[in-house]
């Protein structure tokens, strides 16, 4: 097990992206943030603060409910009226980014309706793309092996990511 990021140093990347979304929806009224059921929405919520305090954006929170393991075995679910993501600038996160099949999934429920735009944001991309995914936002790449892990912890003031 390997220590990647340290508290302070996920909070750092944490406001990093939220700034980078800032800058990138400088036209935007209005912004919804989809976060993966998980530690996706953690970072969501977590941005979603930062944004708000940082900006005049309107930042609408929703979670994205899909079974990881098996995308195809439960519905998808999101948290909002989908009739809301029509036209609407969205933005997809989650914390660890690998093959790239839950995005996809994700991105595929978004798709059901006409979007303006849609940009991702990962806290650690770990580059072992099997699907067309694009991390436009990015806390950190990391090349690691197939058989290796990465974790993120969101603990009440002890936020990490490891290795194992």
């Amino acid at each position: 097990m390997q220590s990647i990021l340290t508290h302070t140093q996920v909070e750092q990347k944490i406001t990093r992206l939220a700034h980078q979304l800032i800058e990138n929806c400088f036209n935007e009224k209005e912004v919804f943030l989809g976060g993966i059921c998980g530690n996706g929405i953690i970072l969501g919520e977590k941005m979603k603060a930062i944004i708000e305090k940082e900006s005049n954006l309107k930042i609408n929170l929703f979670e994205i409910t899909l079974d990881k393991s098996n995308p195809l075995d439960h519905p998808i679910k999101l948290s909002i009226d989908e009739a809301k993501l029509t036209d609407a600038f969205v933005v997809l996160v989650d914390d660890v980014i690998n093959s790239g099949i839950t995005m996809q999934y994700a991105l595929k429920k978004i798709l059901q309706r006409p979007t303006k735009s849609i940009k991702t944001v990962v806290l650690i991309d770990r580059m072992h793309r099997r699907y067309p995914i694009k991390a436009d936002f990015v806390g950190m790449s990391l090349s690691t092996t197939l058989k290796e892990r990465v974790e993120v912890f969101f603990e009440p003031n002890s936020y990490k990511a490891i290795l194992v």
